[in-house]
């Protein structure tokens, strides 16, 4: 019996130590609404939906201390649609892979992490950092953008990327490049900023060899200053792909009000004719219940150029040169 008793005591001993080394943390959001799109040429949409200011989603996410300032890093993260409870989001592909939002391992140290898996590309991060709506809901950005772009737009497979580490003066940046490993796309990509006080900047550019053929690139640059009463942000992205150029930008306010926040943004795309573009505007505001949970409510509204066709819930349900509008109200809660 004393044995046992001194065998449990030193398995105890250890599981502590190892504890005082690692972590693993459990998050989530959830995220849900009901949805009213209409669309010229097409019925009205009446939906209960999701994301609408952040994308649902369930994580898991730790670190271990390895000593000599290295540690091990992992995030697994999967993506929910909390109107069904099927797995969901996390980009246009359409099967039911767990943790298609994010799937990486990192080393890190003081010369920065080394992240491999699937992951966000540089590009991306200017869109959502400085979005006043995140890319998220009827306020997206990224409804406007061209479609091509759409699919190539977010995460990778497949990936290799370099952080820089932190302390650098405010400066920070990345850089990625993904294999194709025969079925997919092969993709070079970095980003790179500097943030400082209620200033942050950051410009980004990646390629990307296409299945089939045909290489895509874009650009983009974004910036934001918080003057206390009102923060204001600003977007211009650059796509070609196979000859054919797009240019975008877009123009946001966050005012806070108390216990809320106005969001506002006017997004346009234009392709290389007059008759080949989009324009956004969407407004909204986020009433804080608390520091989890939120209510929401968005509006937003498109008008299309002849050769253009953008729905306001990322669709390209509508009409030629045709019109769409929308609004959505929800709640949010992340742990």
């Amino acid at each position: 019996m004393k044995k046992s008793l001194l065998a449990l005591a030193v398995l105890g001993a250890f599981a502590g130590a190892a504890s005082a080394q690692s972590s693993v943390t459990l998050f989530g959001i959830v995220d849900a609404n009901v949805r009213y799109v209409q669309a010229d040429g097409f019925d009205d949409r009446k939906t209960v939906n999701t994301d609408g200011i952040n994308g649902s989603r369930l994580g898991f996410k730790g670190v271990e201390d390895l000593g000599g300032g290295l540690k091990a890093g992992f995030w697994l993260e999967a993506g929910f649609n909390p109107d069904t409870g099927n797995l969901g989001n996390g980009g246009t592909d359409s099967s039911n892979r767990l943790f298609r939002r994010r799937a990486t391992i990192s080393l890190i140290s003081n010369f920065g992490e080394i992240r491999l898996g699937r992951d966000y590309v540089p590009t991306f991060w200017n869109l959502t950092t400085f979005d006043p709506f995140g890319t998220n809901g009827v306020g997206n950005s990224g409804n406007v953008w061209h479609p091509a772009v759409a699919a190539n737009l977010v995460r990778h497979d497949n990936t290799v990327g370099y952080f820089l580490p932190s302390g650098l003066g405010g400066f920070y940046g990345q850089v990625m490049v993904a294999s194709s490993e025969g079925s997919g796309t092969h993709y070079t990509g970095g980003r790179g900023g500097w943030a400082a006080g209620a200033f942050d900047i950051a410009g980004a550019y990646s390629e990307e060899d296409l299945i089939g053929g045909g290489k895509l690139k874009v650009a983009n640059a974004g910036a934001s200053y918080d003057f206390g009463f009102l923060k204001a942000s600003g977007i211009y992205m650059e796509t070609s792909l196979n000859g054919y150029h797009n240019k975008g930008y877009l123009v946001g306010l966050n005012v806070p009000i108390g216990a809320g926040e106005i969001h506002a943004a006017y997004t346009q795309r234009d392709g290389d004719t007059s008759d080949d573009t989009a324009k956004q505007f969407a407004l909204g505001y986020v009433h804080n219940l608390s520091k989890r949970t939120a209510l929401y409510a968005t509006g937003s509204y498109i008008e299309n150029g002849s050769l253009a066709r953008h729905a306001v819930d990322g669709s390209t349900m509508v009409n030629f040169g045709g019109k769409s509008s929308g609004m959505e109200v929800g709640v949010r809660h992340a742990f």
